[in-house]
């Protein structure tokens, strides 16, 4: 049995879209227990009573709006998340999964998880939708605005283990989001990541990508430093949503196009679905010593729910235990 610690109260729209999703990953998996951490009666308000959920009773969360990260994982040992972060170092659960603030997130990484051995950095690293089916795992996107070029060897080396065993890729490609596809573009950061990258043997790496590429790239990992990721990322989606939006208004805006629409909903809602980032669960917390699926703030119930059984099927495949032995 794999257990798996939730965080109730982190997320714009916790505990409620939390605790539904809980509801349906116990309904799913029968091999998985879950510790549901944050306010009790808040939680039975939504919560379908299980003999696999149990909760661990706390009024204190953290806002989502929180400044001060380190002041929190320092001085809130009672908060909802770092109740479970202290679970997780202890060997208490296997995972964690939580929406709470990134930053503190990312700090709780660092102070109470710790990193693995040898990781100078840790890195969100989030599975993108493509419409051609694949997934692709795209880091750092927002846990460290700078690194240094040997953190991306780093990233590229654990990301690699992380798509062999759980996308099921033979020999995954990694790539560096640069400003054009040549070895001399960019900073002077992109030419010596590029450099460190082109001379390592541990993983497959194939060059640079330019941002147009990151729907249609051949590659399976995607690197780059935290603020070049996430502006990249944050693009896509709401280049998505816009054309998705302009599209049902020109479909909207005649009778001939609201008959069309009969027919072509099914296909629209699929063409939505290809660049839904929500619905891939959450971004895996590379580089620490336990797993940690990060939830976007924003998630739904059926977001939650895939990060749960994200979180439970690295455990189960032992992505952490592979990652340590390399």
């Amino acid at each position: 049995m794999i257990l798996v610690g939730v965080d109730a109260m982190g997320g714009d729209f916790a505990p409620a879209e939390v605790v539904k999703g809980v509801n349906l990953a116990i309904a799913k998996n029968k091999e998985i227990e879950i510790n549901l951490y944050g306010d009790q009666d808040q939680i039975l308000k939504y919560l379908i009573p299980h003999e696999r959920v149990h909760i661990i009773h706390t009024p204190d969360f953290v806002d989502m709006g929180e400044k001060d990260p380190i002041k929190v994982v320092r001085h809130n040992k009672s908060a909802s998340i770092i109740l479970a972060m202290n679970d997780l170092r202890d060997k208490k659960i296997d995972a964690l999964v939580s929406g709470g603030p990134t930053q503190v997130i990312m700090v709780g990484g660092y102070i109470i998880v710790k990193r693995a051995e040898g990781m100078r950095r840790i890195a969100l690293a989030p599975f993108i939708p493509s419409p051609d089916g694949r997934k692709r795992i795209i880091l750092d996107t927002g846990g460290n605005v700078t690194l240094e070029p040997i953190d991306l060897v780093d990233f590229g080396r654990h990301a690699t283990i992380v798509a062999k065993t759980l996308l099921g890729i033979d020999n995954p490609k990694c790539a560096l989001l640069n400003i054009g596809t040549e070895p001399g573009k960019g900073r002077e950061f992109d030419k010596e990541a590029f450099k460190l990258l082109e001379d390592q043997k541990e993983f497959n790496f194939i060059g640079n990508i330019e941002s147009k590429e990151l729907f249609t790239t051949e590659a399976d990992i995607i690197l780059q430093d935290g603020w070049t990721n996430n502006i990249a990322i944050k693009s896509l989606e709401g280049t998505a949503k816009t054309m998705a939006n302009v599209l049902k208004k020109e479909i909207m805006s005649s009778l001939w196009g609201k008959i069309g629409y009969l027919f072509m909903r099914k296909n629209l809602e699929r063409f939505k679905e290809d660049f839904n980032t929500l619905k891939v669960g959450g971004a895996m917390i590379l580089g620490l010593n336990g797993i940690v699926v990060k939830s976007h703030g924003s998630s739904n119930q059926e977001t939650f729910f895939q990060a749960i059984l994200q979180a439970a099927d690295l455990v189960s495949k032992d992505v952490l235990n592979l990652i340590n032995r390399q």
